[in-house]
C-alpha cells in the first residue's frame, strides 16, 4: 500500500505548544522499521492552482506571502513561517497523491500519515489547519477522473465523493465547503461539546456525549453508514476520504470520547469493510490524536495504516479475482 509523509517540514514551535508535531515523524519512522506492506513517498507540495479548487485566491495568497494577520494566526494555531506554508502545502499534496492512487491508479486503498486538516475554510484557517486538504483533493480526482474518462462534458457522468470524518472534532471546514455541492457527501462522527463550538451542517453530523465507549460509539457509527449507503443510494460514490482522527481515545487530551484502542480498530476495520464492499477507492489520513502519550498515539495511527493495508491487500486479490 502506498502512503505519503511531509514531516520534514518542522514547524518553529514554541516551547510547550500542545500541538504534537512529533508524531509525524515517529510514524514515518515506525513503518520504515516494519513497513509491514506499506511503501512510503514523500509528498509534494501542493500548487497554488490546486489549493484555489476549495480556497479563496485571497486567502492563498495571504497564507503564502506571509500577510495573515496575527487573529489569522492565533486561530490556526500556528506563527507564520515558511516552513508553515511548505508543510502546509505538502499536507495537501500527500492527500492528493494517495487519492490518485487509490481512485486513478486503480490501488483501491492508499494513506497520508498526516492530513485530516478539516477545521480549513474556503477564506480562513482554523484548529491547526491551514489549506482543507480533503477539500482539494475531492475536488482535483473529480477534475482529473473526468478527464481520464475521456467522454465529452454532456456525457461524462460526475465522481460522486464522499468524506467519513472520524475525528472526535466536526469537520466544520469540510461541511462548509461543500454545503452547497450535491456531488459530495460529508458524514461526521464527533463529540458534541467538543471544538468547533459552532458546528457546521455537514450531510450528516452524529453528535456523542462526553465519555463515550466503544459499545456506543461503533452503534453509532453502523446506523450512520447506514444512513450513507440509504442516501446516497441513487448516486454511489466512486471516491471515498476517510479522517482515521485518533483523538476519539479514551486518554487524548482533547478527545472527551472513551474507546479503547479495541474500540479504534474495530471502527477502522467496519469502516475499511464497509468501503470494501462497496469498491469504494479510499485516501486515509490521521487526522488528530493528542495523546497524554505520544507513543500511544503513534500506536494507534499505526494500526489504522496496518488495517487500511490489509483493506488493500483485499482488493488487490478481489480485483486479481
Amino acid at each position: 500500500m502506498r502512503a505519503f509523509h511531509s514531516d520534514h517540514f518542522v514547524l518553529p514551535l514554541p516551547p510547550g505548544h500542545r500541538f504534537p508535531m512529533g508524531k509525524y515523524r515517529l510514524l514515518r519512522e515506525s513503518c520504515e522499521a516494519d513497513p509491514g506492506g506499506i511503501v512510503l513517498s514523500e509528498a509534494p507540495a501542493a500548487t497554488d492552482g490546486e489549493l484555489a479548487l476549495a480556497h479563496e485566491p485571497a486567502w492563498i495568497d495571504a497564507v503564502v506571502g506571509g500577510t495573515t494577520s496575527l487573529q489569522e494566526q492565533r486561530e490556526i494555531g500556528f506563527p507564520w513561517s515558511e516552513r508553515m506554508v511548505e508543510r502546509a502545502r505538502r499536507s495537501v499534496g500527500a492527500t492528493i497523491e494517495a487519492a490518485r492512487v487509490a481512485l486513478l491508479a486503480g490501488d483501491g486503498v492508499a494513506a497520508n500519515l498526516a492530513g485530516g486538516t478539516h477545521h480549513a475554510y474556503a477564506h480562513r484557517g482554523s484548529g491547526y489547519c491551514v489549506f482543507n486538504d480533503v477539500a482539494v483533493a475531492a475536488r482535483l480526482m473529480q477534475a482529473e477522473w473526468h478527464r481520464a474518462t475521456g467522454r465529452p462534458a454532456a456525457t461524462a457522468r460526475q465522481l460522486r465523493v464522499i468524506v467519513i470524518d472520524l475525528d472526535v472534532h466536526q469537520g466544520n471546514g469540510t461541511a462548509s465547503i461543500f454545503r452547497d455541492d450535491p456531488s459530495v457527501f460529508t458524514f461526521s462522527v464527533h463529540g458534541a461539546r467538543n471544538f468547533p463550538f459552532r458546528k457546521e451542517a455537514s450531510d450528516l453530523d452524529i453528535e456523542l456525549a462526553d465519555g463515550c465507549r466503544d459499545e456506543e460509539y461503533l452503534r453509532a457509527l453502523g446506523d450512520g453508514l447506514q444512513a450513507c449507503a440509504q442516501r446516497t443510494a441513487s448516486t454511489p460514490p466512486g471516491l471515498a476520504f476517510y479522517l482515521a482522527g485518533a483523538d476519539p481515545h479514551e486518554n487524548d487530551r482533547l478527545g472527551r470520547l472513551r474507546l479503547s484502542q479495541d474500540g479504534l480498530a474495530e471502527r477502522d476495520r467496519v469502516v475499511f469493510e464497509w468501503l470494501r464492499k462497496r469498491r469504494i477507492p479510499v485516501a486515509v489520513s490521521m487526522a488528530g490524536g493528542y495523546g497524554r502519550d505520544i507513543a500511544t498515539t503513534v500506536a494507534i495511527h499505526r494500526r489504522t495504516l496496518a488495517l487500511a493495508c490489509a483493506s488493500w491487500s483485499s482488493w488487490q486479490a478481489e480485483s486479481r479475482g
